[in-house]
This record gives C-alpha cells, structure tokens and sequence, in this order.
C-alpha cells in the first residue's frame, strides 16, 4: 500500500529514469487531505467552485506576471518552447495555458499519440484494472461517463488517463484524427486531482466537474475525450468546432489555471496501447511523456 503522505514518482520515458515529482504547492495539498482541519476546510470550501473561480481571477491579474519569472526558475521550463516570449504574457494565467511553437511538439507516426504533456496511467482493459496510485482502486466507467448504458460499450475497453500538473503545457489535443461531437458538461465540485488526493479517493476523478466528447473515427471507433476539473481550475475551454473533421494532433482546448486530468476511452479491439504505458501502469507507476508521442496503435 502507498502511503498519501510519499513523495510521487514516475517514469520518465525520455530518460528512462524513475523520477520524483516537484509538486506545486504541495504544502497546501498534504494539509488539505491529510489534517483534519485540513479535511474540514476542504469540505466547507476548497471543493466549492467559486473557491476555484476566486482564485482564477486573482490569476488573471496583471501583477501576476511577477511570478512567472520565479515559477520558470524553480521547475527549470524552456522558454524556448514558448510562442510568446515571457514579458509578453499578460498574467500568471495567460502564461499557464500557453502555446507552444509547433516545432516544440513533434507528431509521432504512431497512429494513437498522447493528447497532453503529463504523467499517464494507460490499462487494457478499463472493466478490470485493479490498482490505480494505489492497490485495490478501480475506475468506475459509468460513473466517469454519468451514463449507464453508454458505460457498457466502452468498460471492456483500453482507458488512458493523463495527469497535467501546474508545471506542465496545459492545452490538450486530440489523439487521432475523426470527427468530434458537441461536448457534454457533467457539473461536479472541484477535488485536487494529484495523487496525493487521489491515494486516499479515486473517486474525485468521476465526482469532479468533466466534460465529454465523442471523436469519431474511420479506423479506431469512437473515442471518448474527456477533460476533468480539478481544485483552482478556474474553467475547462474547448476550442475546436463540433461536427468539423480534426487532425491527429490538433488542439482540442486548454485548462484554466491548475492541474488537472484529460482521460481516454477506446471501445474494445479498437486500439492497443503502447508497452512501455501498459507496462509502468502495471507497477501503479506513472509514465511521464508529451503530447504527440506514441500512446497506442
């Protein structure tokens, strides 16, 4: 059993090292999930949306481009990635779901790439994944998808589940090409997404605020896209056109201030995903990886 108090650790595909995380305001994280006052707070009013609205305007300041020089220095980001240089950026929150130069993000052949920069859990076979952070958690896909019946036709299926943390690129695309639908909002509160919450309940991952997306394709079924909310994720912004054909790749929206999740269901034997992803997941073992790199074929 993983303690929620250990550090957080993942594999790095690009170095093939296990590395830990550097987790942006952990402080307030293990206070908020593990003290009691801490829990007491967490019910009465950092779950609340307004909490998450109060802080994504105070970041939408423009005095908060003070921090972005002190955040750049601290987790060591290229601004060489960036289209916009930072004195450019018109506050802390115009710099936290930044774009990037194409050339920053190259398109993998694989025909399934990742949809974000993050850490990923990926599982053959959603109906039966048995350790989530820790052992013994399952995800719930009716839940997830606060449809019943649709559940059906994609709990046999692979799932894939990108973790974005405050430090990472926070505009998600689409992982192949097809045509997406309009997307369906299911309202929720706002629970942290990180492990360290989500050790203790996985659950906050189909309690939270999410928004879903059908993306129908020619070769691999119909994907389920969806994006989940988490603590000062102030809105979830979707920016491609329902009923417009999309690319592999093609940006699909942007996270608001905070970290936060995006999560992929594929309908069974439409889609296996890459080895290295189900192999680290075995382990409960997050694989970091960018967007656009191979996730399944």
């Amino acid at each position: 059993m993983v303690s929620p108090v250990e550090p957080i650790k993942y594999l790095n595909r690009e170095s093939g090292k296990i590395e830990t995380e550097q987790v942006y305001g952990e402080g307030f994280l293990r206070w908020a999930y593990g003290n009691p006052l801490g829990k007491l707070a967490l019910h009465s009013f950092v779950k609340r949306p307004f909490f998450s609205k109060w802080y994504g305007k105070r970041m939408n300041q423009p005095k908060t481009t003070e921090k972005i020089a002190p955040f750049l220095e601290t987790y060591g980001l290229s601004e060489d990635d960036f289209e916009k240089k930072p004195d450019e950026f018109t506050s802390f929150n115009d710099f936290f779901y930044r774009k990037l130069k194409p050339e920053a993000r190259p398109l993998a052949d694989s025909p399934i790439v990742l949809p974000a920069d993050g850490r990923h859990l990926g599982f053959a076979k959603a109906s039966e994944i048995e350790s989530v952070f820790v052992k013994g958690q399952k995800f719930d896909v009716a839940g997830l998808l606060g449809d019943s019946e649709l559940a059906k036709k994609y709990q046999d299926g692979p799932l894939l589940l990108s973790r974005l943390c405050p430090v990472d690129y926070h505009r998600f695309h689409f992982p192949c090409s097809g045509t997406p639908s309009e997307t369906r909002l299911v309202n929720g509160p706002l629970f942290s997404v990180s492990p360290l919450a989500l050790r203790q309940r996985l659950s906050y991952l189909w309690e939270n605020k999410r928004t879903i997306t059908e993306l129908v394709t020619e070769n691999h079924g119909t994907v389920i896209c969806m994006e989940i909310g988490a603590t000062c994720v102030g809105s979830i912004h979707q920016t491609f056109t329902p009923g417009q054909a999309v690319q592999k790749g093609d940006e699909k929206g942007y996270f608001a201030f905070g970290g936060s999740s995006t999560l992929l269901l594929f309908e069974p034997g439409t889609v296996t995903l890459s080895s290295d992803l189900l192999e680290s997941s075995a382990k409960v073992m997050e694989l970091y990886a960018k967007i656009g790199t191979p996730a399944g074929e």
